[in-house]
C-alpha cells in the first residue's frame, strides 16, 4: 500500500506533459499530419489592440528556433489557427493575401499570385466561419510533389494548392521579416515574448 502511494504521489508532482494552453485554447504538444508525425513548436495569440483574433500553433517535423530553421524543414507541418470570434472568409482571405504580400518581392508575389487566388476563393466561398472554428493550413508532402491543404473544423476546403514555396509564403505572414505581429513570430518560434 505505501509503495502504491508512493507511486502515486511520484506520478503527481512530475510535470505534465500537457497540451499548450493560449487564450483559453489548448493546443496538444503532438499533431498528425498527413502521413507525418509533428510536435508544436510554439503557440501565440493573434490580437490587435485589445480585440483577440485568433490563437494559432505551428506543428513542425523537431522544434526549430528560427525562420529559416522553419522554412528548411522537411517533412509535414502545420499552421493550426482557433478563432476566437467571427471572420468572414473574405475579411480572413484578404488578411492572409496581405501577409504574403508584405514579405515577398514583385517577382515572388507573380509566381505565386494564381495559388493566392485560389485560396481567397475557396476562403471567401467558406463564407463566415464562427468563433470556435478550428483551421489547419498543412503542407502534406506525400501528395504529388507535395500539397497545402485547407481544413476547417477537420473537413477539407477546396482544391490542394500545389508548392512548398506556397506553403513557406503562408509562414512567412507570421515568420517573415514584417510578420502581422512581433511577438507572435516570437511565440511560434518557442522563444518567451
Amino acid at each position: 500500500m505505501n509503495k502504491l502511494l508512493a507511486i502515486l504521489l511520484l506520478a503527481l508532482s512530475l510535470p505534465a506533459f500537457a497540451a499548450l494552453e493560449v487564450g483559453d485554447v489548448k493546443f496538444d504538444d503532438k499533431a498528425k499530419v498527413g502521413a507525418g508525425d509533428t510536435v508544436i513548436n510554439g503557440a501565440g495569440l493573434r490580437k490587435v489592440l485589445f480585440i483577440k483574433g485568433y490563437a494559432m500553433a505551428l506543428y513542425l517535423p523537431q522544434k526549430a528556433a528560427t525562420m529559416a530553421e522553419v522554412l528548411t524543414a522537411k517533412g509535414a507541418k502545420r499552421i493550426h489557427l482557433v478563432l476566437l470570434r467571427d471572420a468572414s472568409g473574405e475579411t480572413f482571405a484578404d488578411a492572409l493575401a496581405s501577409g504574403i504580400r508584405k514579405n515577398h518581392s514583385e517577382a515572388e508575389i507573380a509566381s505565386l499570385n494564381a495559388r493566392i487566388e485560389t485560396l481567397k476563393a475557396t476562403m471567401i466561398g467558406i463564407g463566415t466561419v464562427a468563433k470556435g472554428a478550428v483551421i489547419h493550413l498543412d503542407w502534406l508532402p506525400e501528395l504529388g510533389s507535395g500539397a497545402v491543404r485547407l481544413a476547417v473544423n477537420g473537413e477539407k476546403k477546396g482544391e490542394d494548392i500545389a508548392g512548398e514555396d506556397f506553403f513557406r509564403a503562408l509562414l512567412k505572414i507570421w515568420l517573415g521579416d514584417k510578420p502581422i505581429q512581433d511577438d507572435l513570430k516570437d511565440n511560434l518560434l518557442g522563444k518567451a515574448s
